[in-house]
């Protein structure tokens, strides 16, 4: 089985409002497969307080209850205590033993994996990648379009590298399944939902999601065809309640398309369980 998973930074579920931008109409393909494809899970995990991306993806990518093992939720980028717990085992490391390809879709733009060693500040994904090196994807890779750029369209990198080309969102998506055609597992995260939930600018979050929506809608055309099982979850919850500038305690939607997708939705009620089930099934 092949897996591209999606990781949408900030976006839980909540019934229609007017300051909620997740509908149909500014994301119809990303509420068709919540409305279809998905199981409500919860990122809350026992702790009070607002959830927070550190121990929220610590946990998605691990199988350890973050904040619980922290004893609070930790946002932004972890700290030395939980950097350990993911080097010591994460869901990279796990499927690289077992024989799996690889890959971090997202483009660092560095021209080794070495470059990223010597940064302060490591997200968890970026500590998780740095475990296993060969899974990370450079700008070389993202020049010869076999990375996709945090944006989507890499018109944020444009003032530093304009020889690279704009794309569209469909043309990302096209990227992305080259990238997982190749490969057992596919990881892509993208945290500008989670930018523009902060924001509180409603029309922002509409552009966001509707550019999310179109890369969403081409994808798994894509993946449909090729028989690949699209995974999407998020971190915590955010852009859906517009009014407030923080996280919210929102269950995050978990979509499986594809290739035994009600095994995936059957096994996952909160982000502890995602990993496990990635492992239980590919």
């Amino acid at each position: 089985m092949r897996i591209v998973f999606l990781f949408i930074d900030g976006v839980g579920m909540r019934a229609p409002a007017p300051d909620n931008p997740v509908n149909p109409e500014v994301c119809p393909t990303l509420c068709r497969l919540i409305a279809q494809h998905a199981v409500p899970i919860d990122a809350c995990l026992s702790m009070p307080g607002l959830p927070q991306s550190a121990t929220g993806q610590a946990t998605m990518f691990t199988g350890v209850n973050a904040p619980v093992f922290m004893g609070r939720h930790c946002e932004g980028f972890p700290g030395p205590s939980l950097r350990k717990k993911i080097e010591e085992d994460n869901l990279f490391l796990q499927l690289k033993a077992r024989g799996k390809r690889v890959r971090f879709a997202d483009a660092y733009l560095v021209e080794s994996a070495d470059e990223l060693v010597a940064r302060r500040f490591k997200s968890v994904t970026t500590v998780m990648a740095l475990t296993a090196p060969e899974v990370v994807s450079t700008t070389d890779d993202l020049t010869d379009d076999a990375a996709v750029m945090q944006d989507l369209t890499r018109e944020t990198i444009q003032d530093r590298y304009p020889e690279i080309p704009v794309i569209t969102p469909e043309d990302a998506a096209a990227h992305l399944f080259g990238i997982a055609r190749v490969n057992d597992f596919t990881l892509y995260e993208f945290f500008q939902t989670d930018v523009a939930g902060h924001s509180m600018d409603y029309g922002r979050a509409c552009a966001v999601l509707r550019l999310y929506d179109r890369f969403l809608a081409a994808l798994v055309r894509f993946t449909r065809a090729a028989g690949i099982t699209v995974l999407l979850t998020a971190d915590h919850g955010n852009i859906e309640e517009m009014n407030e500038r923080g996280h919210t305690r929102n269950p995050v939607p978990f979509i499986a398309y594809g290739p035994r997708e009600e095994d995936f939705r059957a096994h996952v009620k909160s982000l502890v369980d995602v990993t496990p089930a990635i492992l239980r099934f590919i």
